[in-house]
């Protein structure tokens, strides 16, 4: 039992960034993760000795955050929170890397919750279609359309953003 607990706590920060990329906000995100946990602690006896806890702790996460998200559209609550002020960058980036980086993740928040998830389930966390498509509980093609359209949807706001950053006004 100790094993599987500790098997589970090494998933923490995978599953923080994971409810990060759903949730914006940090405490929603925290709060997301903590319910993954305690579902998961209580259904511990579901998950197989021997087998990674990964797989079966994002399946646990993701249908906690369509049954939040679908609480969410009930009620008429606006599902994306703005970022907190915290969170803002007190001064510009010096470096074109950092810039770059908070475009990408800006980007990736501008796109539906549904692309985003499968986009950062393959490209972040690594897990196959197959994975990806069990865990989100979708057709492997159904997920390789939402990769495929997340994909375009991000290329086409990147080259926004670079267009509006090239373009400069010229005061006299």
């Amino acid at each position: 039992m100790d094993e599987k607990k500790a098997a589970i706590l090494g998933e923490i920060p995978r599953l923080r960034r994971y409810a990060r990329s759903l949730l914006r906000d940090r405490d929603s995100a925290d709060d997301l993760v903590q319910d993954c946990l305690e579902r998961a602690l209580v259904r511990l006896d579901n998950w197989q000795t021997g087998e990674s806890p990964r797989r079966w702790l994002f399946t646990i996460m993701h249908h906690l955050f369509i049954d939040q998200m679908r609480k969410v559209n009930r009620r008429g609550e606006a599902a994306m929170l703005p970022l907190e002020s915290g969170e803002a960058q007190a001064a510009p980036a010096d470096q074109v890397e950092s810039i770059a980086s908070r475009e990408i993740i800006d980007a990736l928040q501008a796109i539906s919750p549904d692309r985003r998830a499968a986009l950062v389930m393959v490209a972040i966390e690594g897990f196959s279609y197959a994975e990806a498509a069990n865990i989100l509980g979708v057709p492997a093609g159904t997920l390789m359309s939402r990769i495929a359209r997340g994909r375009e949807e991000l290329r086409g706001l990147l080259d926004d953003t670079a267009r509006r950053r090239s373009i400069r006004i010229v005061e006299k």
